[in-house]
């Protein structure tokens, strides 16, 4: 019985988490491109503090894991995590992202990390 009140729990945590939609946008986008904070920035046209406190709740749910490249951290999806399988079950029911990623790149602004 502890077990699944510990699942429901951590479901209803990463629920709860994802509910932003700042937050869902993100990890959907993750689910397919690793990205930095400044591209977050561009894309959401909020401050570095705002979007860097999006990721690191993502990053203290085990959803999100950084890899520092030079004096860049990139952030991806967590695919080693136990809520991963959970995780991706809800990204399957959200549209592609990608576009996002296009815009930046047409600013010039997709690579401004490497």
């Amino acid at each position: 019985m502890e077990d699944s009140t510990l699942e429901v729990e951590k479901a209803a945590t990463i629920l709860k988490l994802l509910g932003d939609k700042t937050r869902l946008t993100m990890v959907k986008i993750l689910d397919s491109h690793d990205c930095c904070v400044c591209e977050f920035v561009e894309i959401f046209k909020t401050s570095q503090p705002a979007i860097s406190q999006h990721v690191r709740k993502l990053k203290d749910a085990g959803v999100v894991r950084e890899t520092r490249r030079g004096q860049w951290i990139i952030y991806s999806l967590n695919k080693e995590s136990e809520l991963y399988p959970f995780v991706q079950n809800l990204l399957d029911h959200l549209p592609n992202q990608d576009y996002r990623l296009e815009e930046l790149a047409e600013q010039g602004l997709r690579i401004s990390c490497d």
